[in-house]
């Protein structure tokens, strides 16, 4: 049995929705999706959680995966795009050519995948392992390049630096190490 065609409601909006880059005022992401949203627009802000020296102890935060962005969904043709530059928190629309930027719904759809139950990106880190080779990033030795031996607490780690052609244990805090290329 066939369905009327008068019956079929084909949602011709959805298929001409695009989404677009909105560039936000410092530390504005959040004020301008909840602002964005309360208008009727589809904002989406990717977040994850990152870990922050904060009085001397590193605390885990939920920050925004791309700081200063986040997607708008629009319809070029229906949509009316002057309120969003007059948006709380949104600064501007990024733009190239004097055309919005737009963004691919692939990438959309992949980062609303890598979300877990609690809306947060899942970002796999990858764990250090005795005889990685490792670089120190932060601090006062950055830049040197040395051996990852252990994890001695939550927050220290040894590595062997080649100092003057002898391997030297040094202890370091382990946020501030990274796979070295």
């Amino acid at each position: 049995m066939s369905v009327p065609e008068s019956a079929v409601i084909v949602n011709s909006d959805q298929s001409t929705k695009a989404w677009y880059l909105v560039y936000t005022k410092p530390k504005g992401e959040v004020t301008a999706k909840e602002n964005l949203n309360r208008q009727g627009y589809e904002a989406y802000l990717p977040l994850i959680n990152i870990s922050k020296r904060r009085r001397g102890r590193y605390v885990t935060l939920t920050e925004p995966m791309f700081s200063r962005y986040l997607f708008i969904q629009l319809n070029q043709t229906t949509d009316d795009w002057s309120p969003i530059r007059s948006t709380l928190g949104v600064a501007a629309m990024v733009r190239f050519s004097g055309y919005p930027a737009k963004v691919p719904a692939e990438l959309i759809a992949y980062l609303r995948n890598s979300e877990d139950e609690s809306g947060l990106q899942q970002i796999q880190v990858e764990e250090l392992k005795t005889g990685n080779c490792v670089q120190i990033v932060d601090g006062p030795m950055t830049g040197y390049k040395g051996i990852y031996q252990a994890q001695t607490s939550a927050d220290r780690a040894v590595i062997l630096l080649d100092v003057v052609g002898k391997h030297t244990r040094v202890m370091v805090d382990r946020h501030h190490l990274q796979l070295a290329d």
